[in-house]
């Protein structure tokens, strides 16, 4: 039985993940993941380590985030609640997509999640009145080594669709290196 769709996004290793939703009238039931139709549907190894929760409220954009090497973390994220644009970029230089930026609206009512692969800077805006977003990683956060590109670079020229007067940002988001600056 198929428990998920997965769609292969414009960057290499990063997948749209549309889980199977069981509904009746007690409400809905549904596979969030399951390691053994992830792996076979991607061709990629996903053994989740720690499991992150974020409330934000509308406004919030955090990001663009990642992991220094060799402590590069892959993600599976998803909205618990709310709305979520959800925002890839491929640092990994020996990437075919190196540059490439993927985006995905995530809610509770989609149901759907991003599959970021290891290399990939990690960011999202809350678009509805507050969001709960979860995800997983395969890898241990460590704060010595986060690093991060500033998330409106106009290399990436990435919609937030925030209004910029709506916009919060951490003072560390709003102080990354653009794009062309980053050293991985």
């Amino acid at each position: 039985m198929t428990v998920m769709k997965t769609i292969q996004t414009k960057i290499e290793g990063c997948w749209l993940i549309k889980p199977k939703v069981f509904e009746d009238s007690r409400g809905y039931f549904y596979e969030s993941f399951q390691k053994e139709c992830f792996e076979q549907a991607t061709q990629l190894s996903f053994n989740p380590v720690q499991d992150n929760e974020a409330y934000s409220t509308y406004g919030v954009i955090r990001g663009l985030h990642f992991q220094e090497p060799p402590f590069e973390q892959a993600k599976l994220i998803r909205a618990l609640k709310g709305t979520i644009l959800d925002v890839a970029v491929d640092l990994r230089k020996d990437s075919k997509t190196y540059g490439a930026v993927v985006t995905a609206e995530l809610s509770q009512e989609n149901k759907d999640q991003l599959f970021i692969p290891k290399g990939c800077a990690h960011g999202y805006a809350v678009l509805s009145y507050d969001a709960i977003v979860f995800y997983k990683t395969d890898a241990y956060y460590y704060p010595e080594k986060e690093g991060g590109v500033l998330y409106n670079d106009p290399e990436f020229n990435i919609d937030w669709r925030i209004p910029e007067k709506d916009q919060i940002l951490s003072d560390k988001d709003t102080l990354w290196k653009g794009f062309k600056k980053e050293i991985l």
